[in-house]
């Protein structure tokens, strides 16, 4: 099957989009990256991440912790105290989203000042 360079080139482009594709699958939404870094941030309980975020609700939270459990961004530890302790940790495998999450910060702060002039 010979390929025209136009069909070629498409090729190469959605090669190039699945992984981001991919990457914002599993970041996107108003929530994760917040909760990311609060968990980074040392916030391990659930109460302590709710209050770090402003304007997150419970249901919210819990649905997004859930998610990112399944996508392997953070663990989920029970401690069979009395009452029972829930911590939630980021993984290795989320701190390697970390130089991704500062880029985005700084983008963010200069698309603010582009903006707002802030």
């Amino acid at each position: 099957m010979i390929l025209t360079e136009g069909k070629t080139k498409q090729i190469d482009c959605i090669e190039q989009m699945l992984p981001i594709r991919d990457a914002l699958d599993v970041i996107s939404g108003k929530w994760k990256v917040l909760i990311l870094t609060s968990i980074m941030h040392g916030n391990r309980r659930f109460t302590e991440i709710q209050t770090s975020i402003p304007k997150i609700n419970p249901k919210v939270l819990s649905k997004e912790l859930k998610d990112m459990e399944e996508h392997q961004l953070i663990k989920r530890i029970v401690h069979d105290d009395h009452p029972v302790l829930i911590e939630y940790i980021a993984t290795d495998y989320s701190r390697s989203l970390k130089k991704v999450m500062m880029e985005l910060h700084s983008w963010g702060v200069n698309h603010r000042k582009q903006l707002l002039g802030k």
